[in-house]
């Protein structure tokens, strides 16, 4: 191995190794700032709801609550849209039309998120709260999820607003995979006589599962971290309740909105530890998704050896 090998092989180890630090360093950060609201509160943190600075009692269940409930209202509408978009662009969309359509797609995740957050007050929250509640609330208003006065900033409105965001990533992701899947898969498929919709359900789906797994997980990590988007339109308020109609708050907008106003070091180290909660989770959303691709794909299927 010559010199230059040896000079850029340290280079490449030295910057392979730096991003693995930077996430230690954060969470080292994370933890030592949090410290004084860990030995005050301690695990009732998580389990309180009262966020009150100026009594100094701090509970993060409503933040933590908003945001995974949030996050999953946002995959339940992206993820079906996404994987239609995916198949449609990979099967059954004309050549001349696949390019064009897939680049729009992709382009939702060039748009900035406060673009989205602007749109979801101007235009979403009348169009749901004037529009579509009034036409399904006599059909689905005895739900529980759908109980309560509709006033525009809830966290329907935040799931929303998250589906769009993170649907391009979900959909570019499958589209992906599903161009990788083998035309001997879908050439076996459609000799045994499926149909073009069968060799879809039945051969291409499976065989990319593990890759789409992949995908929906990338836009749940996605959709946990949002900030100002949601910050616009969840409406902001510490409440835990079942309704997608109330407000709602989540751990990332809390940080946004308290950080520069924080005067007591207790309501600072609070919202280190709410940023440490987030870290936490972010982490254990990433370890599942690799525990179940690995047990889904086995090695075998496409896109299992790239996530």
């Amino acid at each position: 191995m010559s010199r230059g090998d040896v000079i850029y092989r340290s280079l490449l180890t030295v910057l392979a190794l730096l991003l693995p630090l930077l996430v230690v360093l954060i969470a080292v950060e994370l933890v030592s700032n949090a410290m004084p609201a860990v030995s005050k509160f301690g695990f009732g943190f998580l389990t309180h709801s009262t966020w009150d600075p100026v009594q100094g009692q701090f509970g993060a269940l409503p933040l933590i609550f908003g945001t995974l409930y949030s996050s999953l209202v946002a995959l339940v509408i992206a993820v079906p849209l996404a994987l239609a978009c995916a198949i449609f662009l990979t099967e059954f969309a004309p050549r001349w039309l696949r390019t064009p359509v897939g680049t729009l797609i992709e382009l939702l995740a060039a748009v900035p998120s406060v673009i989205y957050g602007l749109w979801g007050i101007f235009v979403l929250i009348p169009l749901l709260r004037d529009h579509v509640w009034k036409v399904a609330r006599h059909a689905l208003g005895w739900l529980p999820i759908f109980g309560g006065v509709f006033y525009g900033p809830s966290v329907l409105a935040a799931g929303v607003i998250l589906s769009i965001m993170i649907l391009p990533y979900i959909a570019a992701v499958s589209r992906e995979v599903l161009l990788a899947v083998p035309p001997s898969q879908r050439e076996a498929g459609l000799a045994l006589g499926a149909t073009r919709w069968e060799t879809v359900t039945t051969v291409i789906l499976p065989y990319g599962r593990a890759g789409i797994v992949g995908a929906v997980i990338l836009g749940l990590g996605r959709a946990l971290g949002e900030t100002m988007a949601v910050t616009m339109v969840i409406g902001n308020r510490h409440q835990v309740s079942a309704s997608l109609l109330q407000p709602g708050y989540t751990i990332a907008a809390a940080i946004a909105n308290e950080f520069s106003e924080a005067v007591s070091d207790m309501h600072l180290s609070a919202l280190f530890m709410v940023g440490a909660v987030l870290f936490v989770i972010t982490i254990l959303v990433n370890t599942l998704a690799r525990v179940l691709v690995w047990r889904v794909a086995r090695g075998s299927a496409v896109g299992s050896t790239a996530i």
